[in-house]
């Protein structure tokens, strides 16, 4: 602490304070240093609420003592976990090819490999959708938590124990907040029994601004093409059908959830397409993907995706696909933010990969995106002709 009255005595020497001024320089002084001294505690505890909380985690085979993992990461509002710590936790072991550029590991079903660049895990012949794709978080290969809960056990064939030690508690939201209030009109549609056909569509083209989306060797952007076929396939329909078509974004510029899902909220809208693109970093994986939401929620009941309109539109979509002699991997069910919630025949559609140099020939060439709208648009078509028969 400095000495303040040698301070105060030199000064004053100096310049010839009287006593009164004196005294209250003085005071000014010292209250000026112990004003300093509160503010750097004031910003060292801010400082220090600013800084993470320590997360941790626990996993375990089935019957074996858990192993705590404490390198968690919060990012999107989902927890991430290195796979390498999530698979020695399991007496499992992987190894990421700097080559081909994916991370690959064996289970009983076979050999399972996953890439930055995809939204989907590949094992054998199948590929089955993750909530989110895996990313490099301090230059290692991490993956969201409901990995471990919802795709491990079934590469196992075992349970799986997991126990995040610091869970998030949930923000409170309110019931009536704009997003909720679009995700409960999503699940009012009118019955599509007392309206045939389509009496227009909503196209959400992935990504926009900032948010580039999977990114070629060549620097295809995955945001550029989903919108170039968005354009060819909304001039189609409204040539075709003489119907509204609206498009969550007509540019390139970033979007939020909500205005993702605005377009749905059209009270017309029969069917909501969501356009992507992916990328792996091996060049052997291509084709169309066809995703839809677990289940369908509409006045209070919920049903198996099985039994909804999204799942139909996507039968439809497929079989176009094919027809035009499109490779279609298959149809998947996964909690994706893009699909929304409700009952709104909704499909995303994966219209192939960054990575193949067939596809990303298609994809970016106005012919081959021509070609892809033709196809969805075939298939829009048929699922509306499906929808007028069952209302005669």
């Amino acid at each position: 602490m400095p000495d303040f009255s040698r301070i105060g005595k030199v000064f004053f020497e100096k310049v010839k304070l009287t006593g009164a001024e004196r005294l209250s320089y003085k005071d000014r002084l010292r209250w000026r240093c112990v004003g300093m001294i509160r503010l750097w505690v004031l910003l060292v505890f801010l400082l220090m609420l600013s800084l993470p909380a320590a997360a941790a985690v626990e996993i375990a085979p089935r019957g074996k003592p858990p192993v705590t993992v404490s390198e968690v990461y919060w990012q999107d509002g989902t927890y991430f976990i290195a796979i390498d710590d999530i698979l020695a936790a399991l007496d499992m072991r992987g190894g990421w090819n700097s080559v081909e550029h994916i991370y690959s590991f064996s289970t009983p079903r076979g050999t399972a490999t996953i890439s930055p660049g995809s939204h989907f895990l590949r094992i054998g012949g199948r590929f089955l959708p993750l909530s989110q794709r895996p990313r490099f978080i301090d230059n290692r290969l991490r993956v969201p938590e409901d990995f471990i809960t919802q795709q491990l056990p079934d590469l196992l064939n075992t349970a799986v124990y997991y126990r995040n030690l610091t869970p998030r508690a949930p923000v409170p939201v309110d019931e009536d907040t704009t997003l909720d209030r679009l995700f409960a009109f999503l699940t009012q549609k009118q019955n599509p029994q007392e309206a045939g056909g389509l009496r227009a569509v909503a196209i959400d083209p992935g990504h926009g601004g900032q948010d580039m989306g999977s990114i070629s060797t060549d620097g295809t952007r995955e945001k550029e093409v989903a919108l170039d076929v968005a354009r060819h396939l909304e001039r189609i329909l409204k040539m075709r059908l003489g119907i509204p078509v609206y498009l969550s974004r007509e540019g390139d510029y970033t979007l939020t959830p909500q205005q993702r899902l605005e377009p749905a909220a059209q009270s017309e809208v029969d069917a909501f397409i969501s356009l992507h693109a992916q990328s792996s970093f091996r060049a052997e994986p291509q084709g169309v993907a066809l995703v839809v939401r677990p289940r369908e929620e509409y006045e209070g009941l919920s049903l198996d995706a099985t039994q909804g309109g999204s799942m139909k539109l996507a039968q439809h979509l497929g079989r176009s696909l094919e027809s035009a002699g499109f490779r279609v991997s298959g149809i998947y069910q996964a909690p994706l933010l893009p699909l929304g919630r409700g009952n709104l025949p909704t499909v995303l559609v994966e219209l192939g990969y960054l990575s193949h140099p067939e596809n990303l020939a298609r994809l970016t060439d106005p012919a081959g995106q021509e070609a892809l709208a033709q196809a969805l648009f075939a298939g829009l078509s048929s699922f509306a002709d499906e929808r007028s028969e069952r209302t005669r």
